[in-house]
């Protein structure tokens, strides 16, 4: 405090950082991430070259990494499923390479080699590092394609006996997991190909939450109307700490909407009318889509109501907040093009017969359900 300000720099990383920024970025951002690296080693405390560097890294190199791979249920949930799935001599492809740690569950597995993609050129380079690290590079390898572009006697020696992937978003289908996996089963895969995860299937129930709505769509501040905004925020994308914020309400169990088989995936685009079920009196405010996946028989992950971990949500923000009955039904118009979801409440009617308030499955917070002779490992929390 007080004293001038001694800028930590020297004139060759000046100059780095200068050719840094003169950089394209069409690779990715490996040539310009190397000349700010290389800056920082001689001088350290440059302020330009680390704004410069964690700029190129948040850009190419999404946040939600991070959370995932904190994920402990998550990580046990896939650990167990490809330690079921992959068998010595197996040949692996493991699609979204990320850090490369399904890559490395499946060589500890058993696998003879492990060919895991990834796209993005920086965390390519930092999978191979990690697996290197670990004493695994002589059982994997990383391909720094998009899977679409993988060739089969050029990138793969041979097509894969199990396919292993993590791509899908709080709705399945939000990073193209469909067309990928249809694309690897079809083109990548020997007949009879084993996969990780199996399927999926989307639900949807009706939830209440003021705070949601008062996220989302605030109706007033500082004494301003500000309700003529509000139809930019018709789907709220729900962070994992948003939605221990907002305590949605379940006001009906989980419906079916679609489901997906990701051994044989179509991508044939699909419509569905639901009734949404109301067991409480409340007000809906939103209608919960989440997804169900089974990584391998009797492993399961959820985003649902009762799940924990990384995982966003997404809740469609009715026009109109509907008060309900217990028994009353909410129906809804669901559509996918293999890519993207579209919801739609259509309309509200009171319940005319007796209904089972039980859900048809229980919820499963993204953990295990052991088959026969596989208990629960020790620390699964819940």
């Amino acid at each position: 405090m007080g004293r001038d300000f001694q800028p930590q720099t020297t004139p060759e990383a000046d100059d780095l950082v200068r050719f840094a920024k003169s950089e394209p970025l069409t690779d990715g951002g490996i040539q310009t991430s190397q000349l700010l690296t290389q800056a920082l080693s001689l001088a350290p405390h440059h302020h330009e070259a680390r704004v410069l560097l964690e700029r190129v890294h948040q850009m190419f190199v999404p946040r939600w990494h991070f959370p995932m791979l904190a994920d402990q249920v998550r990580n046990r949930a896939y650990a167990q499923a490809i330690t079921d799935k992959v068998k010595p001599g197996d040949i692996v492809l493991d699609i979204g390479c990320g850090a490369g740690l399904t890559a490395m569950l499946a060589a500890r597995a058993g696998a003879k080699h492990v060919y895991t993609c990834e796209q993005q050129p920086l965390i390519a380079q930092a999978a191979t590092r990690v697996i290197a690290e670990n004493g695994l590079s002589d059982r994997i390898t990383v391909i720094p394609k998009w899977s679409h572009n993988i060739i089969i006697g050029a990138d793969m020696p041979e097509p894969a006996d199990v396919v292993i992937s993590e791509i899908v978003d709080t709705l399945l289908l939000g990073e193209g997991a469909l067309a990928t996996l249809k694309h690897a089963m079809s083109l990548l895969a020997k007949p009879n190909a084993r996969a990780i995860p199996e399927s999926g299937a989307l639900l949807a129930q009706p939830v209440e939450s003021e705070r949601l709505v008062d996220l989302w769509q605030p109706q007033v501040a500082e004494g301003f109307d500000l309700s003529a905004f509000h139809h930019f925020a018709s789907v709220a994308q729900i962070t994992a700490n948003e939605f221990d914020a907002c305590k949605l309400r379940q006001l009906g169990p989980p419906t079916d909407l679609f489901d997906f088989d990701f051994t044989n995936p179509d991508i044939t685009p699909a419509r569905t009318t639901a009734e949404l079920v109301c067991q409480e009196d409340g007000t809906i405010h939103a209608v919960l889509v989440s997804f169900k996946m089974e990584l391998s028989p009797g492993i399961f992950l959820t985003n649902g109501m009762e799940s924990g971990g990384h995982w966003g949500r997404t809740a469609f923000l009715l026009d109109t907040p509907k008060p309900a009955q217990c028994g009353d039904l909410l129906e809804v118009i669901a559509q996918h093009d293999a890519s993207t979801l579209s919801l739609t409440a259509t309309k509200a009617k009171p319940q005319l017969k007796e209904i089972s308030l039980e859900p048809d499955w229980t919820v499963v917070p993204a953990q295990y359900q052991p088959q026969d002779g596989h208990a629960l490992p020790p620390g699964l929390p819940h």
